[in-house]
């Protein structure tokens, strides 16, 4: 395919990408804040992943003719290049290989994009709702798109693991528990604007019955094959699919495996040292249950809200300036409850394009009225400031400079993942977790992360356990990873309650290679700091971390392939 006349480079390519996407992609462009499709959901069947696999394939086509026809030698095109074919290639192996046709999980499967996409939709005016109602009369077309292509799925014998079908049959179950969540949602709308509430209220409808039919569809259609099936670990093959869509790069698996049990070890000595200092003579997971019963604590959920929010504005007002330099529209984030239903572990969702809407932190209450501090303030800092927001709001802060689809949809897990974990630990030697049970919580949360390492490959690969493990109590040596072994390891060294545990062993089947790119990425993060510092000292110049960090954060996505020799450069 001949290139475009006006589209002299792979940036110009790119956002060309995204402008098509969009159209094709309804919930996307309300992802990004655009208008594109704002009463539409986008099409889940077989069909349309066909259709944004050909986009893909069409835009790859035009990579390769503007690459041959004009070279790249510009720095910024040559990354953004890389970044567009790597994702596009990436993207399409999943598609080919059938995965897009068995995606059942409990994070970010297509019937949570539907269900999320509501949540970023503004919800003011009485055109807002009117907008609001009209996809939510769709929300069953889009179901029994996801619906047809999973049937695809069993038809060529392509079947979820039975584990995470049944995990999100029960989820299924809690969003409709009561009154069901769309009626729920559209409550407010409802008493501010009754001359939409009847569209309102037939719009939820429509959008709850077609959750419970495709809860009972998959309990009584799908779950008996999944259940034949018997495996919810993917294997290397698929897992190294999975693991380069996640994080960008062809990892090798085993060496990440073993320098998981490595970083373990390291930190569970940290973690003992943690637990002294929070209780004198306990082991951590005493140490944190005393935390979790007699440390402080926030009562009720719309303080723990207010609490999470004061987090983040003071780690803004003590940063801004001194540490990093954050543009006026980057210094609103909102703290938010997430819907009932979630999954687990708190998340981030970004600004709109424009910054009209704010990014925002999602705590799930998971039925909870008290919230033990301890745990919290890191993971605050690792979803909203310095972590996600400070990343991804400046990617949106300079879209116009860089490319709208570099900061947007080029995004890679292990990059973003990597920075958050990275900021947790800046904010540790920053000196802002000196308390001895919020360091412990810190030291918990990067344990939490190095174990994921260990029990994500090891189970999807269902690698032998280590005999020579340097740690005081080792776990089972010499059998092979499975997931019953894996929630076990899990409790064994983490102060998280079981719903929370349980939670994420499910998270990790469905979402292969995902969890690894957390330590990975920050492993990738300082390996980049580190030989940035080193160059700057060979050549007699002073490192200004500040401005290293700005750089950074301001080269949008890049995979792990590329991230530290760009990060070593700055």
């Amino acid at each position: 395919m001949a290139p475009d006349p006006v589209r002299t480079g792979p940036r110009q390519v790119a956002d060309a990408h995204l402008d098509r996407l969009v159209r094709l992609d309804p919930m996307l462009a309300t992802s990004l804040g655009l208008p594109d499709g704002e009463d539409d959901l986008t099409d889940l069947s077989p069909d349309g992943l066909e259709a944004r696999a050909a986009e893909a394939r069409r835009t790859l086509a035009e990579l390769d003719a503007v690459e041959a026809s004009v070279g790249v030698a510009d720095a910024e095109e040559r990354r953004c290049a890389r970044l567009l074919r790597e994702r596009l290639t990436a993207g399409l192996a999943v598609h080919e290989g059938g995965e897009l046709l068995r995606d059942v999980n409990t994070l970010g499967s297509p019937v949570h994009q539907v269900r999320s996409v509501f949540l970023q939709m503004p919800a003011v005016t009485a055109q807002d709702w009117q907008r609001i109602g009209a996809r939510l009369a769709r929300v069953g077309h889009a179901l029994d798109g996801y619906r047809r292509t999973l049937a695809e799925g069993l038809r060529r014998d392509l079947v979820a693991g039975p584990g995470l079908v049944a995990a999100l049959v029960e989820q299924l179950g809690a969003w409709n528990a009561g009154e069901g969540w769309f009626s729920t949602f559209v409550g407010p709308g409802r008493r501010s604007h009754p001359d939409v509430e009847d569209a309102l209220v037939r719009g939820a409808r429509i959008a709850d019955v077609a959750v419970e039919d495709l809860r009972t569809w998959l309990a009584r259609e799908y779950a008996p094959p999944a259940a034949a099936s018997g495996r919810d670990v993917v294997g290397r093959e698929r897992y190294q699919v999975h693991s380069r869509n996640w994080n960008g790069a062809d990892l090798d698996l085993d060496e990440a495996y073993a320098w998981g049990w490595v970083e373990f070890a390291r930190l569970d000595a940290e973690l003992r040292a943690g637990a002294e200092q929070v209780l004198p003579g306990a082991q951590p997971l005493e140490a944190m249950h005393h935390l979790d019963t007699q440390g402080p604590a926030i009562e009720g959920v719309d303080a723990v809200r207010d609490y999470l929010q004061s987090l983040m504005d003071g780690a803004i007002a003590a940063l801004d300036g001194v540490h990093v330099d954050l543009a006026e529209p980057l210094r609103r984030v909102e703290a938010m409850i997430a819907p009932v239903g979630s999954a687990a572990a708190p998340y981030y969702t970004p600004p709109s394009m424009d910054f009209s809407r704010p990014g925002r932190t999602w705590l799930p209450t998971l039925g909870r009225t008290r919230f033990p501090t301890w745990d919290l303030v890191s993971t605050w800092y690792h979803e909203g400031v310095p972590g996600h927001h400070l990343q991804l709001a400046q990617w949106v802060l300079v879209a116009p400079s860089l490319t709208r689809y570099q900061s947007t949809i080029g995004s890679v897990g292990a990059n973003v993942e990597g920075w958050a974990l990275y900021a947790e630990r800046l904010m540790d030697e920053l000196g802002f977790l000196t308390e001895p049970g919020e360091r412990l919580g810190y030291l918990e949360a990067q344990q939490m992360r190095a174990v994921r390492v260990i029990i994500d490959i090891g189970m999807h690969l269902e690698l032998p356990i280590p005999a020579d493990q340097q740690v005081p109590t080792p776990f089972h040596p010499g059998e092979r990873w499975t997931p019953a072994l894996a929630r076990e390891f899990f409790a064994a060294n983490s102060g998280r309650p079981a719903d929370f545990i349980d939670s994420e062993i499910v998270r990790y089947l469905g979402m292969p290679g995902q969890a690894i790119g957390y330590k990975l990425g920050e492993r990738a993060w300082l390996a980049g700091r580190d030989a940035a510092r080193s160059r700057r000292r060979r050549a007699g110049r002073s490192f200004d971390a500040k401005a290293w960090h700005m750089a950074a954060l301001s080269q949008g996505s890049l995979g792990l392939d590329d991230l530290t020799a760009e990060l070593a450069a700055l």
